[in-house]
């Protein structure tokens, strides 16, 4: 697939802005890895006509061996550009593409950023489609890899937006509960924050019964759109 990765090559010089990389940087407690970052509506224009180009009418499998094309370049953002091509071939993912999407999981994420547009996207809809997959995912909260256990709570966000996965949101939290990493604990908490829209009473009478040891940022992130009444209920701290 060289020709999209020639493409991307091009294009990108166009519209770098350091300015904006080094507000950004702020956001991430890793390093970023390039000296240039893409602004959002910039990087989906540029990944747009690159899949328009060169990629919309090949097979699913086509693009995304493009993907691992552009994950093993060089290239600044390649990890955004596969995410959002895979994303784009989400009518046409089946069971037998998770074991790729595990892969660069473990092997190309490497923040937060990375994590999320992966799991809230192509995985986590996959996961949505298929959830007999779900049970795969849910040894990665044992992770030593950070990002890999953040992974497992945030892939069932699409699920948990569509009303589903209730119970294997409870079961992730409950491994992840005390998990050290501040990053990990938003993930899980994001994840019972989407389930309360359709699960309030629920998710609240698991924070409650948590809220002892379940870490103050998973605890808020959870609680964050419920009404005050409830919100007050669970911060209440132990006697």
């Amino acid at each position: 697939m060289s020709d999209v990765v020639a493409y991307l090559r091009a294009e990108l010089p166009k519209y770098r802005d350091r300015k904006f990389r080094l507000n950004a940087q702020q956001f991430f407690k890793e390093k970023l890895e390039n000296p240039w970052m893409l602004r959002g509506p910039v990087f989906y224009r540029i990944s747009g006509d690159a899949y328009k180009r060169h990629l919309k009418d090949r097979p699913k499998k086509e693009v995304l061996d493009a993907c691992e094309a552009v994950l093993a370049s060089d290239l600044e953002a390649r990890r955004g550009f596969a995410f959002d091509w895979a994303w784009r071939q989400r009518k046409h993912l089946a069971p037998r593409d998770f074991a790729r999407f595990e892969r660069w999981l473990k092997k190309h994420v490497e923040n937060w950023g990375h994590c999320d547009s992966i799991c809230t996207r192509a995985l986590g809809h996959l996961l949505l489609d298929y959830p007999e997959l779900i049970p795969r995912t849910k040894k990665w909260a044992a992770s030593r890899n950070m990002w890999v256990r953040r992974a497992a709570a945030v892939c069932l966000i699409p699920s948990l937006n569509q009303g589903k996965a209730l119970e294997d949101a409870f079961e992730i939290a409950d491994v992840l509960l005390m998990d050290p990493e501040d990053l990990v604990q938003k993930g899980y908490g994001w994840m019972l924050k989407q389930a309360a829209n359709t699960y309030r009473k629920e998710v609240f009478r698991y924070v409650v019964k948590h809220r002892a040891v379940m870490p103050r940022t998973a605890l808020r992130y959870a609680i964050e759109k419920m009404p005050q009444a409830m919100r007050k209920e669970a911060m209440k701290k132990e006697n």
